[in-house]
């Protein structure tokens, strides 16, 4: 009997022990659970800390692209080329109000030229941001400032594979500085934002002697038939097959005081400052798969636009004046087969005219999207009109293809 009794009280102990443990392993697997970080995946790769202080957000994307050129009067010629490579982090530190966005670029031509004495451009974005509310969203840093449309929008989510001549030569592109947005958009209602931004006027990664003039820019924007479904404004063409009809109107105005570079924030150096006024409008349509796009853009000097080396007189250099208009048509089918159409036409200052040619393009498109702008294959066709003050006229096109990747 008692032989009996020490077996079931060893039998309770063992059991006792073993649950113990069990207990402990349970728990200690709950202590280190609780120092993991969580993840998400949507637009990219996203890590929360346990605690919730912080979140880190990555994306990259890549266009990878061949082009063959036909100018008037050369050979053609073949290019082949990774466009743009872009990394891009984002998220929050301390609390969901406080925000970041960094952008950095690898590839040769969002890089540019490596010049003696000069940074290399790999940063596009660095930027603070508090936003308190829906409402209201204060930065400082380097990003986009609140300019033309198509400028705004990310390249990655362009319908043809470039911006249009008139954006490559008005847009006002990045800049370091303060901005401040005040955002008023509803579903189905008439909405509004205003925009605005004081900066260097010296373009990204500037390291030039600090001087006195500033870049001064507001912008409006409005949407009479309420908000594009999942930001469409920032993205073009009706990828999302818009339900209802979506329209938006904006205007931008920058003044960019003593400005060293041909088009403000870009471009080569003047050998004389330049104060410059740029004037950009906007207007966007979407609905069932229809995307309409009309813009306006335009560059004053309050001098002369021309300027030359105070050593040399025979050697000169311009700021890039004038206007242009863009056009752009497309349709999205059911399939997620776009066919998209774009027209511009380029008129230059009369200070530059004896420099600089008008210039007028044609485009034809046709892009497959298999995930939205994320990933799509990209054709197209583009005519260039070239007109020279003395009359003369040059043709020139080229044919291309790229594949945009992301993630």
């Amino acid at each position: 009997m008692l032989n009996k009794i020490k077996t079931i009280l060893i039998f309770f102990l063992v059991v006792n022990f073993s649950l113990k443990a069990q207990d402990n392993k349970d728990s200690n697997n709950d202590l280190k659970l609780s120092t993991l970080p969580y993840f998400s995946t949507g637009k990219g790769i996203g890590i929360t800390s346990p605690d919730s202080l912080y979140q880190l957000n990555l994306r990259f994307r890549m266009q990878n692209r061949v082009t063959y050129i036909d100018n008037e009067g050369e050979n053609g010629t073949y290019d082949g080329q990774i466009r743009r490579l872009r990394l891009r982090f984002d998220g929050y530190v301390g609390n969901p109000k406080f925000l970041y966005a960094v952008q950095l670029s690898f590839a040769p031509g969002d890089v540019g030229e490596i010049k003696e004495g000069e940074n290399i451009n790999i940063i596009r974005d660095a930027v603070f941001m508090y936003r308190p509310n829906k409402k209201w969203n204060f930065s400082f840093g380097q990003t986009k400032l609140p300019g033309n449309r198509q400028r705004v929008n990310s390249s990655g989510g362009l319908q043809l594979t470039d911006r249009s001549i008139n954006n490559a030569r008005f847009t006002i592109d990045r800049d370091f500085g303060f901005q401040i947005h005040n955002l008023n958009e509803k579903k189905d209602k008439f909405s509004y934002n205003f925009k605005g931004a004081v900066s260097t006027g010296e373009g990204r990664n500037s390291t030039e002697k600090p001087d006195d003039g500033v870049a001064v820019t507001g912008k409006i924007e409005i949407l009479p038939l309420g908000s594009f479904t999942k930001d469409g404004t920032y993205f073009e063409g009706d990828i999302m097959r818009e339900k209802k009809p979506k329209l938006m109107f904006s205007g931008a105005f920058q003044q960019n005081n003593h400005a060293r570079r041909t088009q403000g924030q870009l471009g080569n150096d003047l050998y004389e400052k330049r104060t410059m006024r740029s004037v950009m409008l906007d207007a966007m349509f979407k609905y069932n798969g229809w995307a309409a796009m009309s813009s306006f853009m335009s560059r004053t000097t309050t001098e002369n636009a021309v300027t030359f080396d105070p050593t040399d007189i025979t050697k000169s250099n311009y700021a890039y004046v004038g206007n242009g208009f863009d056009y752009q048509l497309s349709y999205n089918t059911t399939s997620n087969y776009e066919f998209i159409t774009r027209y511009s036409i380029q008129k230059v200052g009369e200070d530059i005219k004896n420099y600089a040619p008008n210039s007028k393009q044609l485009s034809f498109g046709i892009t497959k999207y298999i995930w939205e702008h994320t990933f799509k294959l990209q054709s197209e066709v583009t005519f260039d009109t070239l007109e020279y003050i003395n009359g003369t006229t040059k043709n020139n096109w080229y044919l291309r293809f790229q594949v945009e990747i992301g993630i």
